[in-house]
């Protein structure tokens, strides 16, 4: 089965929070995505509310439980209180546990699974206790040492960082190599139980061949590139293009 995509709204967010006006609005963009066949909707709640706020969470939220109750809403974030607190109000399908600092621009590395394993299990134990599934944000040459890890956690998949391939956009050489280190990282999770997401700079023109190394890909979660297309293709028929892209 293709990978189920999930459309990241934070740059949605970011754009409608250039003035204190409430459009581009990010329900009704995440709800043009979840009609042409979006699985889920994705949101990373940072501290400072500099893209999504708080208080979008609520009505993606109820966007999902009244309209699309099929759909799925995942939460990314790093775990303080006051993240997992989010998570508890706002009752997520997935939430995905980032290690960054508040103050990145983006995420762009994945978990120490050997030296933050103890830490990770007590929050992965929390989550899973209040219903939701657990991906961890996993670096893309991942050695089955550090999977070992992340599998110990108690976690149910892994999300690779697919930012090292994103960047090969004009250097096929490049991206057969960071394609191989995928595949050989996604056998070892797949091996060990672990289901796969993937994510960051995914394009419609580079997801097939992540497609082809990654065939046990269950879901990506795109933001950056899908807005930029939306700008030129509209929200709509943008989600249909990843969906083929997909497989």
């Amino acid at each position: 089965m293709p990978a189920k995509l999930s459309v990241n709204l934070n740059a949605v967010a970011m754009l409608r929070n250039r003035r204190e006006l409430p459009w581009p609005s990010v329900t009704a963009l995440g709800r043009i995505a979840l009609e042409n066949g979006a699985h889920g909707l994705t949101v990373h709640p940072r501290p400072d509310q500099r893209h999504i706020r708080f208080s979008d969470l609520p009505q993606l939220r109820a966007l999902i439980d009244d309209e699309f109750p099929a759909a799925e809403f995942n939460i990314e974030g790093y775990p303080t209180e006051d993240f997992l607190e989010l998570v508890s109000v706002n009752q997520p399908e997935q939430v995905t546990l980032v290690p960054d600092d508040p103050a990145q621009a983006t995420s762009d590395h994945g978990w120490d699974f050997e030296g933050k394993g103890n830490s990770l299990r007590s929050v992965v134990q929390r989550l899973k206790r209040d219903g939701a599934r657990v991906s961890l944000f996993c670096d893309p040459d991942a050695s089955r040492a550090s999977l070992e890890a992340a599998k110990a956690t108690g976690a149910d998949r892994v999300e690779f960082y697919t930012g090292p391939y994103g960047g090969t956009h004009d250097d096929p050489v490049r991206a057969a190599a960071e394609l191989q280190k995928l595949e050989t990282a996604g056998k070892i999770a797949t091996e060990l139980g672990l289901g796969i997401n993937a994510g960051h700079d995914l394009t419609v023109e580079n997801l097939p061949g992540l497609a082809r190394a990654l065939p046990q890909l269950l879901e990506v979660s795109i933001g950056h590139g899908l807005t930029a297309d939306a700008l030129e293709y509209g929200m709509a028929e943008t989600v249909r293009r990843f969906i083929r892209a997909c497989g």
